[in-house]
């Protein structure tokens, strides 16, 4: 099941992906349940998928995607996590996934522009495999970890390198806002139960500037998510970012930075494309 957040005639929403359209949740429904977030923490994923049978679908055009989970409590990112990126960077391999988070005003949705600070030129993009929180969790074994996913989306980890580099602390250069996107949608976990081969690919401007397989992470998923799990308890609806390929800008020679006008896309196979276009800050 595919589900997304959306704004349609300017009042929140979500719904489940047809091929019609999405077909939203019911007014009775979103009463009880206000946001994807809330229907997980009450498990009702089951619920959602009947009570959208009898709803019009909405034309995709009509709306304006949010984030899937709009207003997420974490939003967790680990760095250097694909073995040829910790290459091109120059860096060890890590004991530890190394983590930062992202303020939920750093993210905006599919379709929806990202910014361009205009404090700096070293805008760059770093497509990712996000996982979404299902169940609260905390102190999980690896393989305790698949109950609790609720699913996957594509994510833009949009950073601002030279601010990211002004210390050890990535911080400051992953939070400047609407920098970042994750969507279109989420794709629950029971549709994608095999990660390994499936290929996550960043094109800007339709070339293709990264290209994968999951099968090159340092650190797998449920490693990722069991180890997030030890300092901190997970919420539903907790988003985890998993790391980005080769290929970043920053690494390229000469550096490639996004400017105002590029069309920024991350593909995952079996979870779909996630598309903004950059603008610069006014």
């Amino acid at each position: 099941m595919r589900i997304a957040s959306f704004q349609h005639q300017q009042q929140p929403g979500y719904g489940v992906v047809a091929d019609a359209g999405i077909r939203p949740a019911p007014p009775a429904f979103v009463a009880r349940f206000p946001d994807l977030r809330s229907v997980l923490a009450a498990g009702a994923l089951p619920e959602l998928a009947a009570a959208v049978q009898g709803s019009a679908p909405l034309d995709m055009q009509a709306l304006q995607f949010s984030m899937p989970i709009p207003d997420p409590a974490r939003i967790i990112c680990v760095g250097m996590n694909y073995l040829e990126h910790i290459h091109e960077m120059g860096r060890k391999r890590p004991a530890y996934p190394s983590l930062f988070m992202r303020f939920t005003d750093t993210m905006v949705g599919h379709g929806q522009p990202i910014l361009r600070p205009r404090i700096s030129t070293e805008y760059d993009y770093e497509g990712e495999l996000a996982v979404v929180i299902g169940r609260k969790a905390r102190y999980l074994s690896e393989a305790e970890v698949p109950d609790y996913i609720a699913g996957y989306c594509c994510f833009l980890d949009g950073s601002v390198r030279d601010w990211q580099n002004h210390t050890t602390q990535f911080g400051p250069g992953k939070n400047f806002p609407a920098s970042g996107s994750c969507g279109p949608w989420l794709v629950t976990a029971d549709e994608l139960p095999d990660l390994s081969a499936r290929r996550l690919q960043t094109r800007v401007n339709g070339e293709t500037l990264q290209s994968t397989t999951f099968s090159d992470l340092c650190f797998k998923v449920p490693q990722i998510v069991a180890y997030c799990s030890g300092f901190c308890q997970l919420n539903p609806g907790d988003i985890i970012a998993t790391g980005t390929p080769s290929g970043v800008g920053f690494a390229r020679k000469p550096p490639r930075w996004l400017k105002a006008g590029d069309r920024v896309e991350v593909e995952i196979d079996g979870i779909g494309v996630l598309a903004n276009t950059v603008v610069d800050e006014a």
